[in-house]
């Protein structure tokens, strides 16, 4: 139980993990005026490590752990995660305590200069596009494979002076981040669920807590969206169930049709030459039971074939 009025509320010192740290401040500070909420920053090991590839790296906590080991020390008493960087198994002690309402979670193209007249179908062979996820690869090399593709790494920021600096000739990204720091103009293109499902949990932000703090679970109340928190949790089921972390090729796509969910997802094999894919609509209020359904309905396709592959192959 929490004694001071003061509240503790941990980030990474990236521009965007503030920006969404403090927009979280300001609503929980207006809801809670009685209350005082500060912000603590450190880095993480993703923050500090940018020249390897997240997959090579491992994936579990990369931009997590350190946060958390600030509230299990009482250093902090809660933080502000993207959700997608959030794994689905978090440490003993801590909960998802919270999850916002969703930006657009699609993923965005993003072009240099001299291609400004193109879209992503009529991107001209050989373009060398950007990418750190291994979703986003498999997806459009199965569509695209005239295209080159290249890591990249760094904060948006970074990644968008490489491209504007003849590095690369486009980026992919999400929307969401974009949008949050006053960029959404660099959005060349939306790209369609069709060719690009989007990451678990992308787009929205996630509040992790102690599990025994009810005051600061109290706290939340006013900015939990439910219907973005259902279309997650059954996201977050649908990757627990797979095993697998946020560089792997999993992708998915959720909608709300009064009180139905349906949650589309696929599997990608690393090449683009496998997609297995599926959906499954249930109650709106059994979320985590559609997201164990469809990772179930994927697996007798063969999505369990395809993780343990790339499971080997990335860590070789």
């Amino acid at each position: 139980m929490v004694t001071s009025s003061t509240v503790r509320i941990s980030s990474r010192k990236s521009q965007l993990a503030l920006v969404q740290t403090h927009w979280v401040q300001a609503e929980l500070s207006k809801a809670h005026p009685d209350r005082q909420f500060d912000v603590v920053t450190m880095s993480t090991q993703g923050d500090k490590i940018l020249d390897v590839a997240l997959a090579k790296i491992g994936d579990k906590g990369l931009f997590t752990k350190e946060l958390e080991v600030s509230m299990l020390t009482k250093e902090s008493d809660l933080a502000v995660h993207s959700l997608k960087d959030l794994p689905t198994n978090l440490p003993e002690g801590l909960i998802l305590g919270a999850i916002t309402e969703r930006e657009d979670p699609a993923d965005a193209l993003v072009v240099h200069e001299k291609l400004k007249d193109k879209t992503l179908a009529t991107l001209p062979s050989g373009t060398v596009v950007g990418t750190s996820s291994l979703r986003r690869l498999a997806q459009l090399r199965h569509y695209y494979p005239h295209l080159t593709f290249k890591d990249v790494r760094g904060n948006l920021n970074t990644r968008l002076q490489k491209l504007d600096a003849g590095e690369y000739d486009a980026l992919i990204l999400a929307a969401a981040g974009l949008r949050r720091l006053g960029m959404g103009d660099r959005v060349h293109e939306v790209i369609d669920s069709e060719i690009s499902l989007h990451a678990v949990g992308q787009g929205a932000l996630g509040i992790e807590c102690r599990a025994e703090d009810p005051d600061i679970l109290a706290l939340f109340a006013p900015i939990i969206h439910y219907p973005t928190t259902q279309r997650c949790l059954a996201e977050r089921a649908f990757l627990r169930e797979l095993e697998g972390g946020c560089q792997v090729p999993i992708g998915v796509h959720t909608s709300i049709d009064g009180n139905k969910l349906t949650l589309k997802g696929i599997v990608a094999s690393l090449d683009g030459q496998t997609l297995v894919q599926g959906a499954v609509t249930g109650d709106l209020g059994s979320p985590e039971t559609i997201g164990a359904d469809l990772a179930e309905d994927l697996k007798s396709k063969g999505a369990q074939d395809i993780l343990n592959k790339i499971f080997a192959e990335v860590r070789a």
